[in-house]
């Protein structure tokens, strides 16, 4: 049911997003309304700007029910000035510094580099060749390829947290 209202969302606001192209995945994810706090949190760790004005980009973004998801507490906690270099450490692991399209996926698990933000990380995306799933360390892509002027979203279920 979940998955089902998170997927109904996005595709309104696909729908909705098709005659009004040119807006950056800040702009894009703000018009979708499901992303309150991960733009929050961007905001908070210094990213919001990066991800407005980069290019080229591929965001992973968890949608505000993934956030809620987190053990209680943890995303007041990351939200606290104090915790910006963790909360921006997490952030980056959610993104690519390339356009990565869900058709350019084999049907199998391959490795690829997050933006650099206190080392180098690499996300497992798996593939399955027959249902088309995609998995990214575990989380889910609810709705995929999503357009924005300067770079691509995949909708996720769930917040990715980098090991170390």
């Amino acid at each position: 049911m979940k998955r089902t209202v998170i997927a109904t969302a996005v595709f309104a606001w696909l729908g909705m997003g098709a005659a009004t192209q040119a807006a950056n995945i800040v702009e894009t994810a703000q018009e979708a309304g499901t992303f309150g706090t991960l733009l929050a949190a961007a905001e908070a760790a210094g990213l919001a700007e990066a991800l407005a004005t980069g290019e080229n980009l591929t965001v992973f973004a968890p949608t505000d029910e993934a956030f809620a998801a987190l053990p209680a507490g943890t995303v007041e906690s990351l939200l606290q000035p104090e915790n910006r270099d963790q909360l921006a450490a997490i952030l980056s692991y959610h993104v690519l510094p390339r356009e990565l399209a869900s058709n350019q996926l084999p049907g199998r698990t391959i490795h690829i580099r997050t933006i650099k933000q206190g080392g180098d990380r690499l996300l497992a995306i798996a593939k399955d060749a027959h249902t088309g799933a995609v998995v990214v360390d575990g989380a889910n892509v609810v709705a995929a390829d999503i357009r924005a002027d300067n770079g691509i979203i995949h909708v996720i279920d769930k917040v990715m947290l980098p090991d170390g």
